[in-house]
């Protein structure tokens, strides 16, 4: 790129990442470790990698706030944003500025030569100069796509988490949920705790880990969680013994699967005991004051408006779950867009049940799905009672008109659909 070509600020170099391979995705590692050799890349802290189909953002911020409230300065890398490239990444839980990010971009830009990265590949390397240079205690990432072969894989970690495993991204992972737990499982590493959360993992992960000799630590073998109806308790297999932790506050995430999710953070910050050891005390906080926007969020006022990223059947499954948890609201009003790559049917089939009012989005792109699109998918499913909008926005401003005050109004499908709408709420 010539003198003149380089990006003065960061939407300049977001575009400019867009376009330097010729692909949005293609996953492997070789171009990623040709350019993190360049650029001279050590790995000195403690990391965990946290991979899955569902759940895994939401562990990492509560392993990242347990750290913190521990007093560990931590270095957090996740995907997608909602609202902001920034969100990605943070540091001390702060995300960083666009003077900070594009210095990064330009270290990446200068060391990569003629090596095409993808847009995550530029973003994951260009975080990790950051993070280098923010001097960390310990650096949790969120992978991208699969596990494997997605580029935060290029990077050792101490302690890896698997989540879920479901059908999703069948184009680059697998048909089924063995192909797919096999990618997942490519983070662990062997001797280092590998963390399974699903409570019916695949058989594949299993293998790999044993394969591997990584330390693998499964949810309802070696460590779990009971609930209760105000709190719920903890608990690790030790050697024969069962080492338990009750009287456990629900984290401030809200929807049934978070104390899935809560088990494995806990467990992962128990397998950094040696190099950052935290205490009940902290843990305890770091549940308690935990964010993560998108994820089953609820926001006050009437009707209540329920966020919620979901965009893959098994998700949907979930927040239908949470949404029958939920007091009793008349009406449901759903602002749904999704991109077309999404198994649309299986979502509209897992949550159709919870929805009485359909408002159907167009989303942007050569990904998205036009709101006509998703109304024909519906009435394959049965399901007549349906509007069109060609935005987000607009969808949530016809649900607020029509809306009683005792209904609710969710808003799901992709990160697109809920970032759009928070905007209009901000």
């Amino acid at each position: 790129m010539s003198q003149l070509a380089i990006p003065r600020c960061l939407d300049e170099w977001l575009v400019h990442i867009e376009r330097v391979h010729s692909r949005p995705i293609d996953l492997g590692l070789r171009r990623v470790e040709r350019v993190k050799t360049a650029l001279g890349i050590a790995q000195r802290a403690p990391v965990v990698t946290v991979g899955g189909t569902n759940g895994k953002g939401s562990t990492c911020a509560m392993i990242e706030r347990i750290l913190r409230c521990a007093g560990y300065r931590t270095c957090l890398y996740t995907s997608p944003h909602l609202l902001r490239y920034n969100e990605r990444v943070s540091v001390a839980g702060v995300p960083v500025d666009d003077v900070t990010l594009c210095r990064a971009f330009e270290e990446v830009e200068a060391a990569r030569g003629d090596t095409p990265l993808t847009y995550f590949e530029f973003g994951t390397l260009a975080a990790w100069q950051i993070f280098a240079a923010s001097r960390p205690d310990v650096l949790i990432l969120e992978v991208g796509l699969g596990g494997r072969l997605d580029a935060v894989n290029c990077f050792d970690c101490d302690c890896a988490v698997i989540t879920s495993v479901d059908v999703d991204h069948t184009e680059f992972l697998g048909s089924d949920r063995e192909s797919i737990g096999f990618e997942k499982a490519g983070i662990f590493r062997p001797g280092k705790p590998a963390i399974v959360s699903d409570p019916n993992p695949p058989r594949s992960v299993v293998d790999h880990a044993r394969r591997l000799a990584a330390d693998l630590r499964l949810i309802g073998k070696d460590f779990g969680f009971t609930s209760e109806r105000h709190q719920w308790q903890y608990w690790e297999r030790t050697g024969e013994r069962i080492q338990r932790r009750g009287g456990l506050a629900h984290p401030g995430l809200r929807g049934a699967e978070q104390l899935h999710n809560a088990a494995a953070a806990i467990a992962a910050v128990g397998a950094l005991q040696a190099a950052a050891p935290v205490s009940m005390q902290d843990i305890r906080r770091g549940l308690l004051e935990v964010e993560w926007p998108g994820r089953f969020q609820v926001l006050p006022g009437r009707p209540i408006v329920v966020l919620d990223v979901a965009h893959n059947p098994q998700a949907a499954g979930m927040l239908a779950g949470n949404l029958g948890n939920m007091g009793y609201h008349p009406e449901t009003w759903a602002v749904f867009g999704i991109l077309s790559d999404k198994d649309v049917a299986g979502v509209i089939e897992r949550i159709g049940a919870r929805i009485d009012h359909w408002l159907l989005t167009s989303l942007p792109g050569p990904r998205g799905t036009s709101a006509e699109n998703l109304r024909q998918a519906l009435a394959r499913g049965g399901i007549r009672d349906a509007a069109c909008f060609e935005t987000p926005a607009a969808a949530y401003a016809f649900a607020r008109d029509h809306a009683s005050e005792d209904d609710r109004i969710v808003v799901f499908g992709s990160f697109l659909t809920v970032a759009e709408v928070m905007r209009v709420l901000a």
